[in-house]
């Protein structure tokens, strides 16, 4: 991205202990194809981001359509947005906060869901992708850095804020790893899913990233599709496969940024059930049989891009 950094609208900066901040989003224009670049650095190598198209009835919308091949290490343990960066002072007298994703987190390693993954890497080089609204410091640089056990000259960060061109794609590439946290959740084995693919429509950039939080979030709950291929006991799936679509949530049916504010801003309050995709396909290579649940609600999703 660096290398391509006219054409994608995004602007490289080189901070004074030698780390790298490729910005897509905060002060760059940013662009649609940065936002893909940035959802497959989130896979570290493991999977793949291209365009597609989301019909609803006559409606045609911009989407992603991803394949991973390596689900557990690609999702869980590069994409998960599960690295909340946050130091008191950035180093210019304010606090900083992002929410980290990439292969660094594998560097890092002190999420409690790498408890469960039993995964865990070393490397001289490492890769993080933010969420934020704030480009990171030399301070943040020597913070992650420390924590990935690399120099900071060896780090690169990516980052762009949710309302943006690249920030609406990179979320939306995630709709693959939703529902697998999703599964992991349901105490489904994630070792049993072989590969993932997954659609999800690319909403409208919005005016604010507390109403991008919306329309990105509504767009896998109300838009996203996912496909996995398992192989495990066909009681497994059916244990789950109702339970998996944000359509079995209690906080289904209400647009999200309607949510965030019912629940005064506080995310954990929230059902975390609803966090899913609007439907998924589970075909068991074990049985040949194919499991669906959920469906797409495209009035809900338009009505989310029009608020």
């Amino acid at each position: 991205m660096a290398d391509r950094a006219d054409s994608l609208n995004v602007i490289e900066i080189k901070l004074p202990n030698g780390a790298t901040v490729v910005d897509a989003g905060i002060k760059a224009t940013g662009s649609l194809e940065a936002g893909r670049l940035m959802g497959e650095a989130c896979l570290a190598g493991c999977g793949s981001v291209g365009w597609t198209e989301i019909h609803f009835g006559d409606e045609v919308h911009p989407g992603v359509r991803v394949v991973v091949d390596r689900p557990k290490a690609g999702c869980m343990a590069s994409q998960y947005a599960g690295w909340a960066v946050s130091l008191d002072d950035d180093g210019a007298g304010s606090p900083y906060f992002a929410m980290g994703s990439g292969p660094a987190r594998a560097l890092y390693g002190h999420e409690p869901i790498f408890e469960h993954l039993g995964y865990a890497e070393s490397a001289d080089e490492a890769a993080i992708i933010f969420e934020g609204s704030k480009l990171p410091t030399e301070a943040v640089a020597e913070k992650v850095a420390r924590d990935c056990g690399v120099t900071p000259e060896n780090l690169c960060m990516l980052i762009a804020p949710t309302a943006s061109l690249a920030g609406s794609v990179q979320i939306a590439a995630r709709v693959v790893e939703t529902g697998l946290h999703k599964l992991h959740e349901l105490g489904f084995d994630l070792d049993a899913v072989l590969s993932g693919y997954g659609t999800c429509p690319v909403p409208p950039v919005a005016k604010s990233d507390l109403r991008a939080i919306g329309r990105t979030n509504d767009a896998v709950l109300y838009g996203g599709t996912v496909w996995y291929a398992v192989d495990c006991e066909d009681a497994d799936v059916e244990r789950i496969i109702e339970r998996v679509p944000s359509s079995s949530s209690k906080d289904y049916g209400t647009l999200f940024y309607d949510l965030f504010k019912r629940y005064d801003g506080d995310f954990y309050k929230i059902d975390p059930m609803l966090f899913s995709p609007a439907r998924v396909i589970v075909n068991n290579v074990r049985s040949g049989r194919v499991f669906t649940a959920g469906r797409l609600d495209g009035e809900m999703y338009m009505r989310s891009c029009a608020s």
